[in-house]
């Protein structure tokens, strides 16, 4: 009975940890690929919230990689400007967008911004991230502890490398830029 009972204890953790994982683990669906995500729940909590909330409601869908250095990062996340599908998409002015929230406190941490790293794009002010994000392609340390690291490619990071690159000379804005498909909870 003692056995019964620690294997089904056992089952329920198991099942518990498995369940909390997944509800930190997103889908981005690109044109070459889904990338999968792990969301850094514990570490930057307002950041993750504001990202799952506009991923969950589809915010995200159809917005444009407006600015992709290569052998930097890929940037995206304009919900105002940048979706492609909407009346205000503005390429000249993606960038300049956000959602209609509130601008985020910033939860700097100690992550470092590594190959793959997800972190919050802000203006000077350490406190003005609100939806645009972007993703590093190599290590980027200079940036580390000045932006909000909340996430990481744990899968797929060979279709992040294939999004289209922008003009150098043009601090990487991108002309006809690939798009989010979807961005999801899994």
């Amino acid at each position: 009975m003692i056995k019964i009972i620690f294997k089904v204890l056992f089952l329920l953790i198991l099942t518990i940890n498995n369940s909390i994982g997944e509800e930190n683990i997103m889908i981005l669906k690109l044109k070459d690929g889904d990338v999968k995500i792990e969301l850094f729940q514990d570490t930057a909590p307002n950041h993750v919230k504001r990202i799952k909330d506009l991923a969950n409601s589809g915010a995200y869908d159809n917005v444009v990689f407006h600015r992709v250095i290569d052998g930097f990062m890929a940037q995206t996340g304009d919900v105002k400007f940048g979706n492609s599908t909407s009346d205000d998409f503005d390429l000249n002015r993606a960038g300049m967008g956000g959602s209609d929230f509130p601008d985020l406190k910033q939860e700097f941490n100690n992550l470092p911004h590594e190959r793959g790293t997800l972190s919050m794009a802000r203006s000077q002010d350490p406190n003005s991230a609100n939806s645009q994000f972007f993703i590093c392609f190599e290590p980027a340390p200079f940036l580390d502890r000045q932006y909000t690291v909340f996430g990481k490619v744990i899968e797929g990071m060979e279709f992040v490398d294939k999004i289209k690159r922008g003009d150098q000379n043009k601090n990487g804005s991108v002309e006809n830029p690939d798009k989010i498909i979807s961005f999801k909870s899994l």
